[in-house]
């Protein structure tokens, strides 16, 4: 008797605390984003200011449906484009330059990688399967 209540409470403590880190987990901006195109440092870290405003945490999703109707090649004329894609490319270990904005061999070398490994056709240039395996628009 006294066992099955301690055995209820103990699971009703299990649940509760899944449950609010479940919640919490959801709630931090600076670590869960997966938009890539949001800014960040050189460390990959969401970009702070010293002033925080409500709206360096506003969602940035609006600014991937621009991107989305866009060609290859326009895409890789943008250079705020080229450098999430060097940023993302970085942060999966693909690439090791510099993020310029500036499209180079040395980009084209990551997106070859990301090719091989993702089992696609290698060419080195921006396919839409390849913008899909990264999660870019």
């Amino acid at each position: 008797m006294i066992t099955r209540k301690l055995s209820r409470s103990a699971i009703a403590l299990v649940i509760s605390l899944v449950a609010s880190s479940a919640f919490a987990s959801d709630d931090d901006p600076l670590f869960h984003s997966s938009n890539p195109l949001a800014p960040r440092d050189e460390w990959g870290r969401l970009h702070q200011m010293s002033n925080v405003d409500a709206t360096d945490y506003f969602p940035r999703s609006g600014s991937r449906l621009y991107y989305y109707f866009k060609s290859r090649h326009e895409l890789l004329r943008d250079p705020a484009y080229v450098a999430s894609l060097q940023t993302v490319l970085r942060n999966r270990g693909y690439y090791c330059g510099p993020i310029d904005g500036i499209m180079s061999d040395l980009v084209s070398e990551a997106i070859a990688r990301v090719q091989k490994n993702h089992v696609q056709r290698v060419t080195g240039t921006l396919t839409v399967p390849v913008r899909r395996a990264l999660n870019l628009p």
